[in-house]
């Protein structure tokens, strides 16, 4: 029996080993899929923490290219 821990475990142990940490930092907050080579990485619609300014954000609401900005 090897007592590594898998990712999974080493994961949920880092992002719940901060004192106020909860459940909730260790889950789940993208999904990952491969459809013919291509590999495509969603951020989750229940993950509690998203990339990106936030709802109510100017930076939010306008889609601009960034060889634009």
């Amino acid at each position: 029996m090897s007592d590594e821990k898998s990712f999974d475990e080493n994961r949920h142990d880092q992002l719940t080993s901060a004192p106020k940490a909860t459940e909730e930092d260790a889950a789940p907050r993208f999904d990952v899929s491969e459809h013919d080579g291509v590999t495509r990485i969603d951020v989750r619609d229940d993950a509690a923490v998203r990339p990106g300014p936030g709802p109510g954000d100017p930076a939010a609401e306008k889609d601009t290219p960034i060889t634009e900005q």
